[in-house]
């Protein structure tokens, strides 16, 4: 039967003067008469019979014929003339009567979380209660819909009862859970117990783990015996995690944990298991500016500094010799048990190449090699694999004045050369290139002395003078003042480079390898002037006297 059938069926009463004391908004006791599928009929003694829903009961036992039950009037005339009853209307506000009158803010409710809202969530606590987002949990939020249909315990925080607004939290029971929980928890927790605690957060420094309501801070140095960058290299939020309390502060309810502690510290007996001089065998895990740290046991790291990685080579960075991941042989050079140190040496697994170096390449002896590199001061030679010596640029000739080692050799030349200093502590060898051949300054005055006709080729003019090359292969100058016995202007209208020349030496400076050289006295001696015996080349000589003129002279 519809609604509309059921409430034609009824009789309306003669109860004027009752129906005119009652308003909107009253909360009546009245009688289930009669029951449907759908419908309970309530006579509250008005002009008729309301319908209530069946779904606005909570409890089937309430419906039974002549039981009584307040109903909420909500209209005392609707659309069909009939007044307007509800059951869930009544008891909310029978509920917020209750609220109102023995719950005060700060009273513990039980309600259950109805749908979502902007901001936060409705929650039934006998009337809807809001619920801000920022109440809903002690713990980061990822999605309401988890919370929906749930029933939990709430706190009022705010009651308003102009706008029938009530305002409850989660989080603020939580709360003082938790820190109920942790009270007890600092009570019943002692150094050396073994916990399982929970991975809430992780930082450069180390990993928080919640211990059944209280922090603990595992330090990235307790973590594990070996070393690690970072404490996510072990461990990942939400992982559960077996700890042991290494410190217990009750005044600041803070908790030390440690996860190596659990295990026995390998360091223990480091230095009676590997004393100075023990060959080892590892793999490298970490490369720093300064070197390789190489494990040699499951938490026993060592460190290869890159002075000890080569007996031969300057290394500058740990990547030219090793890489992340190599199985390398090691010597321990030192043991600092108390720093968790050891220093380790690839270089010592060799023999020293430079330990009998002065027996193997004496003073004098020559030798032969490749050049391997320029510098701006001279040329290294590799005299064996990571044994290298320097031609120094004063040491390649002995009469010519070399700027750059570039003008005389390049790389990859193989040259000759002699030992001329061994230094084993430095590892530094000297060459010279020079000295296989005589010191033609040593013997010059004899060769050359003062008055000697020579001839050479012009290297380079300048305003002093002009610089030749003699036949020897010996630098000379010819000052601008010893260029002619004829006036002249610029050294250019005398001579030129790559002109030919003869001229005589005028003065020898053996100490500092300079050679002065004349043509003036050349042309004086020769008391004639031949152009061809002096310049063959763009350089001008004194003009030809005429012909009569040499007649004259010769008579």
């Amino acid at each position: 039967m519809t609604k509309t059938q059921l409430l034609n069926k009824k009789t309306p009463k003669s109860t004027e003067g009752v129906a005119s004391s009652m308003t909107a908004g009253q909360i009546l006791t009245g009688t289930i008469v009669e029951i449907t599928k759908d419908f309970v009929v309530v006579d509250v003694g008005l002009k008729s019979e309301g319908l209530v829903p069946i779904s606005e009961f909570d409890d089937p036992n309430e419906i039974v014929l002549g039981s009584p039950v307040e109903v909420y009037l909500d209209q005392t005339e609707g659309e069909d003339g009939q007044i307007v009853l509800s059951r869930e209307k009544a008891r909310r506000q029978r509920q917020w009567e209750f609220i109102v009158n023995h719950c005060k803010e700060g009273a513990i409710v039980k309600g259950k979380i109805l749908r979502k809202v902007k901001g936060g969530l409705m929650v039934d606590i006998g009337m809807e209660a809001f619920l801000p987002g920022s109440q809903i949990d002690n713990r980061r939020i990822k999605n309401l819909d988890e919370y929906l249909g749930g029933t939990y315990d709430f706190k009022i925080l705010k009651i308003n009862t102009e706008r029938k607004n009530i305002v409850v939290s989660r989080r603020e029971l939580l709360e003082e859970e938790r820190i109920s929980r942790k009270a007890e928890m600092l009570d019943h927790i002692n150094e050396g117990d073994i916990r399982i605690g929970v991975v809430k957060n992780i930082t450069d420094f180390g990993v928080f783990l919640d211990l059944d309501g209280i922090d603990g801070l595992l330090h990235i140095t307790d973590m594990t015996w070996k070393r690690i960058k970072h404490p996510s290299e072990m461990v990942n939020v939400g992982d559960e995690l077996e700890v042991m309390v290494l410190h217990v502060d009750r005044e600041k309810g803070r908790v030390a944990l440690g996860m190596k502690q659990k295990e026995s510290n390998p360091w223990e007996d480091i230095e009676s298991r590997y004393p100075p001089g023990t060959h080892v065998k590892g793999k490298i895990v970490n490369l720093v500016p300064y070197g390789a740290f190489i494990e040699i046991e499951p938490g026993i790291e060592g460190l290869i500094h890159v002075s000890e990685m080569s007996w031969v080579k300057n290394v500058a960075d740990p990547s030219e010799i090793v890489k992340k991941g190599d199985e390398v042989e090691a010597v321990v050079l030192s043991v600092q048990k108390e720093e968790g140190k050891i220093s380790l040496g690839m270089k010592q697994v060799e023999k020293n190449p430079w330990e009998d170096i002065e027996a193997k390449y004496p003073l004098g002896m020559n030798v032969h090699g490749e050049i391997r590199n320029l510098t701006n001061y001279g040329a290294f030679v590799e005299l064996e694999p990571g044994v290298e010596g320097l031609i120094h640029i004063s040491d390649l000739s002995w009469i010519k004045k070399v700027s750059h080692p570039s003008e005389v050799l390049k790389k990859g030349d193989v040259v000759d050369a002699i030992i001329l200093s061994v230094d084993k502590e430095s590892k530094k060898i000297t060459l010279g290139v020079k000295q296989l051949g005589n010191n033609p300054w040593e013997s010059i005055e004899k060769t050359m002395p003062v008055g000697t006709l020579v001839k050479g080729t012009v290297t380079k003019t300048t305003a002093f003078g002009a610089f030749v090359e003699l036949d020897n292969g010996i630098e000379a100058l010819v000052h601008v003042t010893e260029l002619s016995d004829q006036p002249f202007g610029k050294v250019e209208d005398v001579i030129n480079k790559d002109d030919e020349i003869t001229a005589k030496v005028i003065k020898l400076d053996p100490e500092h390898k300079k050679i002065a050289l004349s043509i003036k006295e050349y042309l004086v001696d020769k008391n004639e002037v031949n152009r061809d015996d002096i310049v063959v080349g763009k350089a001008k000589a004194p003009k030809k006297k005429k012909k009569k003129e040499e007649e004259s002279e010769g008579e």
